[in-house]
């Protein structure tokens, strides 16, 4: 029987360290900004299984438009966040890691597009897909769940 090896969680993801200790309703205001950044997806039509169809065909610029101005925004954000050294909202200082690519970006890319394209949902807005009441979402939500597991079970095993 293999012995299963611990992977070591980066500090920006261990969660559990960092807020061990606090009040459940520390979190209120996380929850609070998930609740509205939901509402968004709805009345945008970004969770809409036809408005992602109609992407991955290329008949209407509508999500080219929402995931353009998503990434302009991220490039002002991360700009001013350097510029005026801000913080994240538990006063923690956010700083930037530059990242290598290598070959297994682009095979992830592409299963996770060839799944986005099939299941009309990629993970964020998995939940206010289901939050609208589209409940046959949440084999999509189990299946993303069980695929970062599987991820993370082979990981070291997977060309990287």
């Amino acid at each position: 029987m293999m012995k299963h090896q611990k992977i070591p969680v980066p500090v920006y993801a261990g969660l559990t360290e960092k807020w061990s200790g606090q009040k459940w309703y520390y979190l209120f205001r996380y929850a609070l900004v998930g609740l509205l950044f939901g509402i968004v997806f709805v009345k945008a039509e970004i969770i809409s299984w036809y408005r992602i169809q109609e992407m991955f065909r290329f008949q209407s610029f509508h999500m080219y438009g929402v995931i353009g101005s998503a990434v302009l925004t991220g490039m002002l954000s991360v700009w001013l966040i350097k510029k005026f050294r801000w913080r994240a909202m538990n006063g923690e200082q956010i700083t930037f890691q530059k990242k290598k690519f290598h070959r297994g970006q682009v095979f992830g890319g592409l299963l996770f597009g060839l799944g986005w394209a099939l299941t009309g949902a990629c993970p964020g807005p998995l939940f206010a897909q289901i939050g609208t009441g589209a409940t046959v979402v949440t084999v999509t939500l189990l299946s993303a769940v069980t695929g970062t597991w599987v991820y993370g079970r082979y990981r070291e095993k997977l060309p990287h």
